[in-house]
């Protein structure tokens, strides 16, 4: 048995993938990475595929990128680790310091953990623990979240209590906790312009949070974007009108960045895209450039204000993780973040911001796209059966991995969200890459939806 053929067997015989129909899986043969250089990725027998969906939208800056190479190497000649609980490190304050430079202004404390889903889980319980501490009694009543349809936090149970993909969640239900949950603009299911849609769902949102305020603990929502529903965009305008009635009746906004920051927007985030400060910012995904595991929380000194007082009053926060704040993921995680600055990454990601827009545009004309979102760097193609009667695929046609696959065929990495194909490539990828990227994809759209 040769080295592939042995891997191959072994990926079957003994992992178990996530997001990942197992049966499918085991039929297949499998593409198994090895390497990785610049925006490809390169398989066991040396195909290079070119990475458009930045390895689950965490990679900004190239695989195997020297400078944060070197980042990691120079950590780790220092110390791979140490607790967070009871001491601290010189890469976690150095990067906690850097990130409030950048955050929206009135954000003041940043609280480490591993992955998007545990900082939107520390967010909520920081805004539930916010509430039950407060003076006044009166507050201890607000203990419920507002969330959105076709919201994706993660895969906790308090993340996915706020989340609002059935196809992730709706086993899960005895086990969740209660949410308001709002509609979340759909422009193309409803069959109404994005600022009807807008209106709709503002208005539900308002005459909510005007009869059950005194209940609501915070508001929490992936700004401009949402992410694993397709890439579903809202204006800017829809954020600020949802910030001024969080303000309104007193409720904590909790803005989820994991997806949309660092860059994925054309600004470093999304928040700050929309003119938003959050009383508590999550992020992760991008926050290392794609290397080692981090996540942050960042609240206002507010919020982290209400968790003061003596032992006895036991107002600390009892959470934590065993690599809270690792050297590792902070020192590259500062790397990156340096890079950025040095590089001028933002202000050279315009043009192909453009590029890619004017592009978009061909896709709008393919008979079975039903509709094309973009924010910046985030992009999801719709594909839909007869997209004038809004009547999509059945499901078992499995329209968009067949473009995915097709597209693998073709040296283009894709993963699908259903039958929306999404592209977000790395922040690094060139014009000439872009264009392929591009091009594969239109292709493969096509030569996968003819009559």
């Amino acid at each position: 048995m040769s080295r592939y053929e042995c891997l191959q067997e072994t990926d079957k015989r003994t992992l178990w993938h996530p997001f990942t129909a197992m049966q499918d899986w085991m039929s297949q043969e499998a593409v198994i990475i090895e390497r990785g250089q610049g925006n490809y990725l390169i398989d066991v027998k040396g195909k290079r595929y070119l990475d458009g969906v930045s390895s689950l939208w965490v990679t900004l800056h190239g695989h195997n990128h020297p400078y944060l190479n070197r980042a990691i190497r120079k950590q780790l000649k220092k110390i791979a680790h140490s607790t967070f609980l009871g001491l601290s490190n010189v890469p976690a304050i150095e990067l906690a310091n850097k990130l409030l430079m950048l955050v929206p202004q009135n954000l003041a404390r940043v609280f480490y953990s591993d992955n998007g889903s545990t900082s939107v889980e520390i967010a909520l319980k920081m805004a539930f623990q916010y509430w039950q501490q407060h003076p006044d009694s009166a507050y201890h009543t607000k203990t419920i979240f507002i969330s959105f349809n076709h919201a994706y936090h993660g895969d906790t149970i308090g993340s996915v209590s706020v989340g609002g993909l059935d196809l992730f969640h709706q086993l899960y239900g005895p086990l969740l906790f209660q949410t308001y949950t709002m509609p979340y603009p759909y422009p193309f299911r409803e069959g109404l312009k994005l600022e009807e849609s807008e209106a709709r769902c503002l208005t539900s949102l308002e005459a909510c949070l005007k009869k059950n305020h005194s209940k609501i603990a915070g508001l929490i929502i992936e700004p401009l974007m949402q992410g694993a529903a397709g890439m579903l965009q809202t204006s800017a305008q829809f954020l600020q009108k949802i910030r001024m009635f969080t303000q309104k009746y007193n409720v904590l906004l909790i803005a989820d960045e994991v997806a949309t920051g660092f860059g994925r927007t054309g600004d470093l985030f999304a928040c700050e895209k929309a003119g938003v400060e959050p009383d508590i910012l999550c992020l992760a995904k991008g926050l290392t450039g794609g290397y080692l595991p981090l996540a942050a929380t960042i609240t206002t000194e507010g919020v982290f204000s209400r968790f003061l007082g003596e032992i006895t009053e036991h107002k600390t926060f009892y959470h934590g993780h065993t690599y809270t704040g690792n050297p590792l993921a902070c020192a590259v995680a500062l790397a990156n973040l340096k890079w950025f600055e040095r590089r001028k990454v933002l202000a050279h990601l315009s043009h192909k911001i453009v590029l890619l827009m004017n592009r978009l545009s061909e896709f709008e004309e393919l008979p079975h796209v039903a509709q094309v979102r973009q924010e910046g760097f985030m992009v999801g193609i719709e594909l839909a059966l007869d997209p004038e009667k809004r009547l999509l695929y059945p499901e078992e046609q499995r329209v968009g991995w067949n473009v995915a696959r097709e597209a693998i065929r073709r040296g283009v990495f894709l993963r699908p969200l259903g039958d929306v194909i999404i592209l977000m490539p790395p922040l690094s990828i060139t014009e000439k890459e872009l264009n392929i990227l591009l091009d594969v994809t239109k292709q493969c759209i096509i030569s996968q939806t003819k009559e």
